[in-house]
């Protein structure tokens, strides 16, 4: 059932019906029944009786015989004849008879009827049944069927109370800092919705609130050094013969301070607003030839150069920009660590629902214990922050979230000589 609502109006509903067929059978059932039982047996015995005081007394002790039966079992009696003509009355009450000789009560014209004749069939005997309500009697049915419909109403309260308990303790512990609670609801209904949507939200300030906490922890770890170089830069123009060096310095800090604040912006960006991205139709191919491009003057700069094989056209959908900065990054990365005279592959294939790109350089590589760690924020095989060796740690942290959410996956192996640095993504969303 997939509608707490509906769900709500049909228990409600059956519960209705529960009590309803439960208090008509009490109240028909359960008179008809003791009737029949304390009744039936002793009502030949009351023919028989009545036939005596008739033949041999008359109708006037017939009429007495009568108004015990009325007064000591409450009911109304006739005695008739063969045709059902009231042997007092004179008044046909053959309408009564069709029960007659029946084994219970039966309803007739509105009455409880039971009717019997006399062994040599010239006599008939007819009960009015007057069923009395024996409050004290019924009790005990009424209370099982309250019984009844109370077990309907709590089953119905648990199935629709337990689930939202449930929430609110997970609603309580995610807003005391538990970030992990989820309620993975396998419900079809309202609730089941209500758990998932939560768990989305949760998910979502999870990120942001791990996202904003890193940059946070980050930034301070960071502007820690370039604060103290531009107050020391700031310090030499006021002091230094050649104030033109001194501005060039403070420049070259002020830069650098740049580049680190733009690297955490992004770097946030990607891992806190990945539904930011804008998805278009691109050529991977093409993207890889922009990016190479774009890459050989610093590679030129440091003496050496970009082999590019893309032979195979490779479409997909995904943010454009996020991947040209995600693999630029890497090959930056590369050229920053190739050696002069060297090169940097970078390599395009395809396999049957995935692109992969290869980019290796022919550096020193990177120590295996600590492999797993250059896509980590500001993580750097040494402690240095020059800018010939690198920037602030940074770049790969950015390509690994970018191409983390194009669910797409991103690694590194040593070769010999160098660092092979693998892009895989998927071709189908």
């Amino acid at each position: 059932m997939r509608s707490v609502y509906i769900k709500i109006l049909l228990w409600c509903f059956a519960t209705l019906l529960l009590s309803l067929f439960a208090f008509i059978g009490v109240t028909w059932f359960v008179p008809m029944s003791t009737q029949h039982g304390v009744r039936g047996g002793g009502f030949r015995l009351n023919l028989d009786d009545a036939i005596d005081a008739y033949e041999f007394h008359g109708p006037q002790a017939l009429a007495a015989q009568l108004k015990k039966y009325k007064q000591y079992l409450g009911d109304d009696h006739y005695l008739t004849d063969a045709h059902g003509k009231d042997l007092l009355t004179g008044e046909d009450r053959s309408a009564l008879m069709p029960g007659i000789d029946a084994n219970h009560p039966q309803r007739i014209n509105g009455h409880m009827v039971m009717a019997i004749r006399s062994a040599d069939g010239h006599y008939r005997l007819i009960a009015l049944l007057s069923p009395r309500i024996d409050f004290w009697g019924y009790l005990p049915y009424y209370l099982l069927i309250l019984a009844a419909v109370a077990l309907v109403c709590w089953i119905l309260a648990i199935n629709i109370a337990s689930p939202l308990r449930g929430l609110a303790r997970l609603v309580d512990r995610f807003g005391a800092g538990d970030l992990t609670v989820r309620v993975n609801s396998k419900r079809k209904d309202e609730i089941g919705e209500l758990g998932r949507a939560f768990d989305r939200m949760a998910e979502r300030i999870g990120t942001l609130l791990t996202a904003e906490r890193r940059l946070l922890q980050d930034i301070s770890h960071e502007l820690r050094s370039p604060l103290a170089r531009l107050s020391f830069a700031a310090e030499l123009i006021r002091t230094a013969e050649d104030r033109d060096a001194a501005v060039a310095r403070l420049k070259k800090e002020i830069a650098r301070l740049a580049d680190l604040v733009g690297g955490l912006i992004q770097v946030t960006r990607a891992e806190g607003d990945p539904t930011a991205s804008n998805a278009e139709d691109l050529r991977l191919d093409e993207l890889l030839d922009e990016i190479v491009e774009d890459c050989q003057m610093e590679a030129a700069a440091r003496g050496c150069h970009i082999a590019l094989e893309a032979h195979p056209q490779i479409a997909m959908r995904g943010d454009r920009e996020l991947l040209r900065r995600a693999i630029e990054n890497v090959v930056r990365n590369s050229i920053r660590y190739t050696p002069g005279g060297g090169a940097v592959d970078v390599t395009l294939g395809a396999t049957k629902d995935a692109a992969r790109i290869c980019v290796r350089d022919y550096g020193p590589g990177v120590p295996q214990d600590v492999l797993p760690k250059i896509f980590q924020p500001f993580f750097r095989v040494d402690d240095s922050r020059d800018s010939s060796t690198g920037g602030v740690g940074l770049g790969l942290a950015i390509a690994y979230r970018a191409i983390g959410i194009h669910h797409g996956r991103l690694w590194a192996e040593n070769v010999k000589p160098g660092l092979m640095v693998w892009i895989e993504l998927p071709l189908v969303a």
